[in-house]
């Protein structure tokens, strides 16, 4: 028998809590995502307080009262690099050797000549940008062309922006397929995005029909032992895309973080044992990398408010675990991620509340809790908190 019978694993995209010792090395020297979100903007997160995240990075107003409710820590990413699929894959165990390549230069001009030929259109761009500046940049000349747009990032991604008028997004989503034979089958580049908008020139934003094209994990996540030992593996929003469908039995797409949370309630009441893992991108996608430090705080509260109703349908044998991917602080000058350890809380009825974790060497620490929870093989990386918790 083991402790628990269901794990909810709540991502909150970006949600770093300070600098790694290497964070120098990739510039983001002074990252801390929620301290300096909350020193700009007094972050309302009740729930995140109780819960024991004033013990893991400094709010103002101080500790909440009383002992935390859950078992609180923080975790260091040990692969090397700062991407949403590094990230994941160690948070399930998989920990990278080494960075997938990135292009800060753009990507080489015989491949992207290639990409042309194959897609039947000219491309804008190739180079590194913000994906909402690069669009209000080269957004009208792309509606007057025809031709996508093409960039990166600080990422290892290779990005399409088209707008839905000019390029439906099922021909989006097949360039970008063309797109990842090219950067992810031939070169190791971690993913391919389609990035389609809307609008006109000056009033373009981008749509909910964004879709990653992830390279599968080169080794199995405890993803994969779930769903071969017949636990049921529910991923809701982008999760199975930075999987690539691996080791998952039921994915659910979301639109926006709110109707992530939706569906994280849904799936506790329709699924009654196994691992419910959910990404909620918006704090990424829609504040951080567009340094809008409002709309982050906004949107971090509203979560807080669906946490609570989460809280409230735990089971006696439920196991909720909140976490991040990576920082993204969006109070520096950089739109990229930012290289930072991410919170850890662990809640439950049957977990110890107040357990302080400490300093976790890696996220794998959580795959292998989940392993040992599930009485799955070992993960090669990390070590259990059942024990502490």
């Amino acid at each position: 028998m083991t402790t628990f019978a269901r794990a909810i694993v709540i991502v909150l995209d970006s949600v770093g809590v300070g600098e790694l010792p290497d964070a120098a090395r990739y510039g983001d020297q002074g990252s801390n995502t929620l301290g300096n979100i909350d020193r700009q903007v007094p972050l309302l997160i009740p729930a995140l307080r109780a819960l024991g995240l004033g013990h893991i990075v400094e709010l103002r107003g101080g500790l909440a009262e009383g002992e935390p409710a859950a078992a609180y820590g923080k975790m260091a990413e040990r692969a090397p690099g700062k991407d949403s699929v590094t990230g994941h894959w160690e948070l399930m165990g998989l920990v990278l050797d080494r960075p997938f390549p990135v292009f800060p230069n753009g990507f080489p001009a015989e491949l992207v000549r290639e990409f042309e030929r194959r897609i039947g259109r000219r491309t804008l761009g190739n180079h590194a940008a913000s994906g909402t500046v690069i669009i209000e940049e080269l957004g009208a000349e792309h509606m007057r062309s025809g031709a996508p747009i093409v960039y990166t990032s600080a990422d290892s991604v290779f990005q399409i922006a088209a707008h839905e008028a000019v390029i439906p997004v099922a021909e989006l989503y097949r360039e970008c397929r063309v797109a990842y034979e090219l950067v992810v089958e031939g070169l190791g580049v971690g993913r391919v995005i389609a990035r389609p908008f809307v609008g006109t020139p000056g009033q373009f934003h981008r749509t909910s029909n964004r879709r990653d094209f992830a390279l599968p994990p080169t080794s199995d996540t405890v993803l994969d032992h779930a769903k071969a030992s017949g636990l049921p593996v529910v991923a809701i929003g982008k999760i199975e895309d930075l999987f690539a469908g691996r080791g998952i039995t039921d994915a659910r797409h979301t639109k926006s973080d709110d109707e992530g949370m939706d569906q994280v309630e849904r799936a506790m009441a329709e699924v009654d044992r196994g691992l419910i893992i959910a990404n909620l991108v918006d704090l990424d996608t829609l504040y951080a990398h567009r340094n809008d430090v409002q709309g982050y705080a906004a949107n971090l509260e509203r979560i807080d408010a669906r946490i609570t109703e989460v809280l409230a349908r735990l089971r006696d044998d439920d196991l909720l675990v909140l976490t991040a991917d990576h920082g993204n602080d969006p109070t520096t000058a950089s739109t990229d991620h930012s290289r930072e350890y991410v919170p850890l809380l662990v809640s439950g009825p049957r977990v110890k509340a107040g357990v302080n974790l400490g300093v976790r060497s890696t996220f794998a620490d959580l795959g292998q809790t989940l392993a040992s929870t599930f009485g799955l093989p070992s993960m090669p990386h990390g070590t259990s908190l059942l024990g502490e918790i």
